[in-house]
Order: structure tokens, then C-alpha cells, then sequence
């Protein structure tokens, strides 16, 4: 079965901390779904020697999906969108293929038309309204 592969990186500016452990929030969370596959893109490589243990590198995910999931997408997507909404300042980039989008923390209607156009190229516009 096909998949559909998905890159997830939370933007937290300089904040690596802040980085690390919203990713790691959403790890958990994406685990939860039935039908999505959920992991670590990029692990972070070990702390630098004298470092007070801080872990360096991008910290990114990456979620499948069955292709023909299209259901199971929309999941993924809502998700994503209500673990955004529960803090303002949350950003997360959703990347799929060569398409991707920024979600943001309680976004306004302008953002929300941008998902549902972002789904249905995803879906190949064969996404009910």
C-alpha cells in the first residue's frame, strides 16, 4: 500500500528547548492516531563537549499516512491544528511532497481557507467539504 509521507517541524525560533519539547509533545500525540505511523526525522546529535548537556541539531518528524487514507489525513491535519490551537505562539510546518504549509496557534479564517486548499491538493481534490 502506498503512503503518503509527511515532515512536521515545529518553529520555536532560537528555543531549542522549547523546540525539543513541543516535538516531543506532538510525538505523542501523533502516536495516538490509528493508522498514522509517527517518528524522528532528524535526531539531534549529541551535546556538544563542555555544553551543559543541550542537545544540538534540529529536531523534525516525520508521520505516513495510507495514500489512499484520505480520511485518516484529515485526522492527521486536525490534529495538528487543535495541539497548535492550545497555545498562541505554537508554529508548526506541515510539509507534504513538495507542498507544505505553517500552521499557527488559534489561526484566523484566512489560514483555515489555506489548510483546506492545502488538503485538497493533497488529497487530489478528492476531499469532501
Amino acid at each position: 500500500m502506498d503512503q503518503q509521507e509527511w515532515r512536521l517541524r515545529v518553529l520555536a525560533g532560537d528555543d531549542t528547548l522549547r523546540q525539543e519539547r513541543l516535538t516531543r509533545e506532538l510525538h505523542g500525540e501523533l502516536l495516538k492516531i490509528d493508522g498514522v505511523g509517527a517518528g524522528y526525522a532528524d535526531p539531534p546529535t549529541s551535546p556538544i563537549p563542555g555544553s551543559k548537556g543541550v542537545l544540538t541539531g534540529e529536531l523534525a518528524l516525520w508521520a505516513t499516512v495510507a495514500a489512499s487514507g484520505a480520511q485518516t489525513t484529515k485526522v492527521l491535519v486536525a490534529l495538528i491544528r487543535e495541539w497548535s490551537a492550545r497555545e498562541r505562539h505554537r508554529k508548526i510546518e506541515v510539509s507534504c511532497g513538495d507542498d507544505s504549509i505553517t500552521i499557527t496557534g488559534r489561526p484566523d479564517q484566512a489560514q483555515e481557507r489555506i489548510i483546506g486548499e492545502f488538503l485538497d491538493r493533497i488529497d487530489g481534490g478528492n476531499r469532501p467539504e
